[in-house]
Formats: structure tokens, C-alpha cells, sequence
């Protein structure tokens, strides 16, 4: 476990294959300079090691972990069983259901032990969606988001821009042809 608040997402895969996934979390999650580790860690093939991490996890400094898994998509259940910080599940495409058995398992989870869950191979808005819980009780973070929020807003509105002027420019196009 690392240093007491170093860390304040672990992002936790049941294999390495699932890393080409699980890396656009880290992608969100620096964006906002939020501290976060990786590991590897299987609720079926090492329960113990995930056990110990997810205890271990709040006393460590964490305040959120994200999940990823395939398949059966056991993981992020087994860690929200074992710890009371929040769990994102990010449900990971693999055949032959394409993830839609790993969204069902996530997001099936028994009352009394919720998961968040968010799209098949939805790494990204995990991250996301841990910024945003951590930007409850942080301002520097909030202020983060908030930048982001108005620079989103602001691409949209310059490709609606770019979308008009084009219009307009066929209009004009269409316009003179046909005289």
C-alpha cells in the first residue's frame, strides 16, 4: 500500500489484459493531477490479495476505487463487499458477449452493497465520475471540473459553428449551380 494520502484512486483490473481499458481512468484522472495507482488483483484467482486490498485501501489514504472487469465481473463487487469507500465498476468487452455479462454482473449488484457502473469499456467517465465525488470536498479539483465543464461546452460550440458556416457554404454552392 502506498504512503497515507498519496493515493487517492486505486484502479484495480483483474488481469493485465484489461490495462488497454483501464488506462483511459488514468487518462481522466490526470487531466485533474489526482493521484491514483494500478494493480492486478483477482477476486477468483487471488481472493486474498484482494481482500487486503480493498481493507486496506481507506487506511492507506484512498478515497475511491475503480474497478475493472470482465466476464463474470466479480471484482468490483467483492471490493465494495470489503471496504465502505465508494467502487466504480467499469464492465471490460471481452467475447463472446461483447460485455454485456460483465455490465449485468456489475450493475446487479444486492441491495446493501452498491457499485456505480458505468458503460462497457467506460473507463474514461469512471475517472470521471471519482473527480467528481473528490471534487466534493476538494476546491482546487472543483475548480478543475468546472474549467473542464466550460471547455467541453465551448468545443460544441465551435463545432456547431463550423457545422453552420459549412451549411451555409453548400447552401450558397447549391444555390449558384442552379441558376
Amino acid at each position: 500500500m502506498p504512503e497515507k494520502s498519496s493515493v487517492k484512486v486505486g484502479i484495480v483490473m483483474g488481469s493485465d489484459s484489461d490495462l488497454p481499458i483501464m488506462n483511459k481512468c488514468a487518462e481522466a484522472l490526470e487531466l485533474f493531477d489526482v493521484n491514483y495507482e494500478m494493480v492486478v488483483s483477482s477476486a477468483h484467482r487471488h481472493p486474498e490479495k484482494t481482500a487486503r486490498y480493498a481493507k486496506g485501501a481507506e487506511e492507506a489514504g484512498m478515497k475511491i476505487i475503480i474497478a475493472g472487469a470482465g466476464g463474470a465481473a466479480h471484482l468490483p463487487g467483492v471490493l465494495a463487499s470489503m471496504t465502505l469507500l465508494p467502487v466504480i465498476g467499469v464492465p471490460i468487452a471481452i467475447e463472446p458477449m461483447h460485455g454485456v455479462d460483465s455490465l449485468y454482473s456489475i450493475v446487479q449488484m444486492p441491495q446493501g452493497i452498491p457499485v456505480a457502473t458505468v458503460s462497457v469499456n467506460g473507463a474514461f467517465n469512471a475517472g470521471l465520475l471519482a473527480v467528481e465525488i473528490l471534487a466534493l470536498s476538494d476546491s482546487e479539483i472543483r475548480e478543475k471540473l468546472n474549467n473542464y465543464r466550460q471547455e467541453l461546452a465551448a468545443k460544441v460550440e465551435e463545432k456547431d459553428r463550423q457545422l453552420r458556416e459549412k451549411t451555409a457554404q453548400n447552401k450558397r454552392s447549391d444555390e449558384g449551380a442552379s441558376k
